[in-house]
């Protein structure tokens, strides 16, 4: 998927309140359940039906890395989704989201700022309305280019003008080379 796309789901997956099916036969049997049917999950997982049928079965214990990859991230994508919407809404609502990053950050500003593009480690707690704005862009199919500047624009407000407070004249923040990402509600 995407660095940004993946990150937001990893925080929204914090918050599950019981782990996810582990063993393969248990992620099948979840996903016929979900699916309501084994031609469903083939199709989904680009298997015969009757290797699904098998895994229910715990016939077939040990999947392929590829499939057991597409396994696990459709099952992390259907689980427990009402805690999923719940988090999100209070991430976008009071709690906030925090960004957690080690990138090439630098800003455009007027002649004579010390503008420098620089290898910085951030830890910034976004307020609601950022995190309202990742999660409804995630959410509308954004790409991974588009997080990236919503998120430049929240630390712009929030790290560098902080909250209008300074900085009043920054123009743009540039947001690249992203080494480590991490967001947490």
């Amino acid at each position: 998927m995407s660095l940004f796309g993946d990150g937001l789901e990893a925080a929204v997956q914090k918050a599950f309140t019981r782990p996810a099916p582990k063993s393969a036969g248990a992620q099948m049997r979840y996903l016929v359940k979900q699916l309501k049917g084994t031609k469903a999950v083939a199709q989904m997982l680009r298997v015969s039906q009757r290797t699904v049928e098998r895994y229910v079965k715990d016939q077939i214990k040990k999947p392929r890395p590829d499939l057991a990859a597409r396994l696990e991230r459709e099952v992390k994508a259907r689980w427990q989704p009402q805690i999923r919407a719940k988090a999100r809404q209070q991430a976008a609502t009071t709690g906030g989201i925090v960004i957690d990053t080690r990138a090439r950050i630098g800003y455009t500003a007027p002649i004579g700022s010390t503008d420098e593009d620089r290898l910085r480690h951030l830890t910034v707690a976004l307020p609601p309305h950022h995190a309202a704005r990742l999660f409804d862009a995630q959410e509308a199919g954004a790409t991974d280019q588009q997080l990236q500047e919503i998120a430049a624009e929240a630390l712009k407000e929030v790290y560098f003008q902080d909250g209008g407070r300074r900085a009043g004249q920054l123009e743009e923040v540039r947001f690249t080379d992203i080494e480590h990402l991490e967001f947490d509600l």
